[in-house]
């Protein structure tokens, strides 16, 4: 039996072992999906030595850029992105393995969001400056936007900080995406602290989040007439993707 799995921590919000084992389950595949709930990316090699009919491996938060020292090699978009989610593991006849590194979060985000795009949309917001929100910058640059990366502190000319955030801005920028943990669940009373009241019909608001469905960041957004779209679509087709890496 193959086994699949994903590695972060903490892993209780994650709908990915479900998912995959009903798949595995309503297809008749011989495979089982578990999570590998490590506090430290120290102890990766350890999962891979323990685990010798491990076939494929998904990674969030907070290892996806991390977990690439480990790696023997990246795909062209996770080496542009700086950021893995994917990982493939190729075994070889003299049993030793290859991993392999790639970013199937910009396939899913790029092809959720595009729908969704008007030709007012031409910058982004990117709230976050983690390994998901690399991967949302190389999509929406792939999809034409100028972007800005949103952090509590300023990183480089690039990154600006939350204060920052003035009406001119929020004018500027329609499309905001938000690539924090801020909202999820079970804190789902909290939301990134952009001004919300700036917000417009011709606002676009995703959030890279699932649970809950409607997180306050999409609800704000909405009060005010903005479009939102939460992170399954998202979820969902990154999943397809990383299914199609694995068995090619």
């Amino acid at each position: 039996m193959k086994k699949y799995g994903l590695i972060g921590y903490p892993l209780g919000h994650s709908f990915s072992r479900n998912f995959f084992n009903e798949k595995f389950r309503s297809e008749n595949i011989d495979a089982e999906y578990v999570n590998f709930e490590i506090p430290t990316i120290d102890e990766f090699p350890r999962i891979i030595k323990s685990t010798p009919n491990l076939a494929g491996l998904n990674v969030t938060i907070p290892y996806k850029e991390k977990v690439i020292a480990y790696l023997d090699g990246l795909d062209d978009d996770a080496a542009a992105i700086g950021a893995v989610n994917v990982i493939k593991l190729i075994h070889d006849a003299k049993n030793k393995t290859k991993l392999v590194g790639y970013n199937s979060d910009v396939i899913g985000f790029t092809r959720s969001i595009e729908p969704l795009l008007e030709p007012c949309h031409k910058k982004a917001l990117i709230l976050g400056t983690g390994g998901a929100s690399k991967a949302v910058n190389h999509g929406l640059k792939h999809l034409g936007l100028e972007t800005l990366f949103v952090s509590r502190s300023r990183h480089d000319d690039k990154t600006i900080t939350y204060d920052e955030l003035t009406p001119q801005i929020m004018d500027e920028y329609k499309v905001i995406v938000n690539c924090t943990p801020v909202g999820m669940y079970p804190q789902a009373d909290v939301c990134p602290p952009i001004p919300y009241e700036c917000l417009t019909f011709q606002h676009l608001l995703y959030d890279l989040l699932y649970n809950p469905d409607t997180t306050l960041f999409m609800k704000k957004g909405s009060d005010q007439g903005a479009i939102v779209k939460n992170g399954l679509e998202m979820l969902l087709l990154q999943a397809f993707s990383a299914w199609e890496i694995w068995n090619r």
